[in-house]
């Protein structure tokens, strides 16, 4: 028997375009025959937010996904890459340490987020259910995309750090996530359905070069907190944040399929998660973060980063969105993909 230390490329997405000289480095060391040690020049300075620093990180998380086609896989955890992932990562999460407000306690973060506001100007669901178009519909499934066609991977990587109610609580929803053992049930097919009834393309990445640096930071949080044992309870507090906001953005939003005549799995998708998010947000609450917080009680702030960092980006993903949409513009970028 013989044995490799770097495996074939495999097949998977094309390589992002770049958008700056921090994604033209990875893009340049990941098409290279022999990795290079990539400089972290201009990662401490970036914008923490901006479309260079999110596709570069993007890019590179892709690696412990489905990877790139002509990319071989060791180049997942290849050590020149490192220095420039954790550069990025640093710059990231400190302008969400610094933008997050802090001081409440998980019960208040939590019962904030529980409550819809009266003022419904920056809800994107509230939106897409009243006035949004079939168009607008289509641009925000192909940028919800970039995370429901791999749903809900990031959030596996918490299990193994977990114990106790945290752990069997996390499972639970992580099995109907995937399905409950049956394919044709996992969310990410489900999500797929809704592109097919949108006439969107379903190839896994297809509008990563189509979304903006709002929706990409979205996503590259999640693989942020999962890679880190460090930040596993701020990836409870994100997983958690979902679940709790879930039920009733997916109720409007299956009112906006119907109302647009999507089609029945556009609709089914959103209605699937009106119910199963509702129990969800009951187990995630007592059993995953009652769990770890007795376990491991001085998690708690990082809990509450975790779910306030997410509605922070939420927030900026739809200040992205309605901005556009109200002046009558394509939210997603112009790329030949983007339709």
């Amino acid at each position: 028997m013989t044995t490799t230390t770097d495996r074939a490329p495999r097949t998977g997405p094309a390589l992002p375009e770049a958008r700056g000289p921090l994604s033209a480095r990875v893009r340049a060391a990941l098409t290279a025959p022999e990795v290079p040690a990539v400089d972290t020049a201009g990662a401490a300075t970036a914008d923490p937010y901006g479309e260079d620093l999110h596709v570069a990180l993007h890019t590179l998380y892709e690696l412990h996904y489905r990877g790139f086609a002509g990319v071989p896989e060791d180049h997942e955890w290849h050590p020149a890459l490192m220095p420039l992932r954790r550069a990025l990562e640093e710059r990231f999460l400190g302008a969400l340490r610094a933008d997050v407000p802090g001081g409440r306690d998980v019960s208040e973060v939590f019962d904030r987020l529980l409550v819809e506001p009266a003022d419904h100007t920056g809800s994107v669901a509230y939106h897409l259910e009243h006035e949004g178009t079939g168009e607008q519909l289509r641009e925000y499934a192909a940028l919800r995309s970039l995370y429901h066609l791999k749903e809900a991977d990031p959030h596996l990587w918490v299990v193994p750090r977990l114990t106790g109610r945290a752990k069997a609580g996390m499972v639970a929803i992580q099995y109907d996530e995937y399905g409950a053992g049956r394919a044709e049930g996992m969310h990410a097919r489900l999500f797929a359905d809704l592109m097919t009834d949108l006439g969107l393309e379903t190839r896994y990445g297809h509008y990563v070069d189509a979304a903006p640096a709002p929706a990409l930071a979205v996503v590259n949080m999640m693989t942020l907190f999962g890679l880190r044992r460090s930040l596993r309870a701020a990836l409870v507090g994100h997983f958690a944040a979902v679940e709790v906001t879930s039920s009733p953005g997916s109720r409007r939003i299956a009112a906006a399929m119907r109302r647009t005549g999507a089609g029945p799995a556009a609709e089914h998708f959103y209605a699937e998660h009106v119910e199963a998010d509702a129990v969800h947000e009951q187990v995630v609450r007592r059993e995953v973060i009652g769990g770890l917080l007795a376990d491991e009680p001085g998690l708690a702030a990082d809990v509450a980063f975790g779910a306030e960092a997410t509605d922070l980006l939420e927030d900026h993903l739809a200040a992205h969105l309605l901005g556009a949409w109200r002046e009558g513009r394509s939210a997603l970028r112009n790329t030949p993909g983007a339709r």
